[in-house]
């Protein structure tokens, strides 16, 4: 596939447009706080744990240390991991791709027998229990 002209310039405008929302002039990591510290162009500073980003997930702390920014601003690179974090996805709070966010988050959907029995045996019986309020 060729890439044309037209392709570049609709690229170039589209990081253009990413970029008005703010890029990234600094990064650090914390180690303190064990949270990587990003300043933008427009003054806000964010953090985040920097075991919550994929490719960084369980990585030592040394790891942290060198972190490049991209020349559009746009993405965070660490080279002793060899990965990299979008920054758009990032204030949006996607810190990885789709298959490796549902991993982060299968616990929060347990399908044990244990709870699978006890679902049932809860709809034999109409359903969950309702609460009752300490009012009634």
């Amino acid at each position: 596939m060729a890439v044309t002209e037209r392709d570049v310039r609709q690229a170039e405008k589209k990081m253009e447009e990413l970029r008005a929302s703010g890029f990234a002039v600094s990064a650090r990591y914390d180690r303190r706080a064990g949270r990587v510290v990003v300043s933008l162009n427009t003054g806000v500073q964010i953090a985040f744990p920097a075991q919550l980003a994929e490719g960084l997930a369980g990585a030592a702390a040394t790891d942290f240390s060198e972190i490049e920014i991209s020349p559009a601003g746009l993405g965070l690179h660490w080279p002793k991991l060899d990965a990299d974090v979008y920054l758009p996805a990032l204030l949006q709070g996607v810190f990885g791709s789709e298959r490796w966010m549902a991993a982060q988050f299968a616990g929060a959907r347990s399908r044990s027998r244990g709870k699978t029995a006890a679902v049932r045996d809860d709809g034999r019986k109409g359903g969950r229990p309702r609460k009752i309020s300490a009012a009634s």
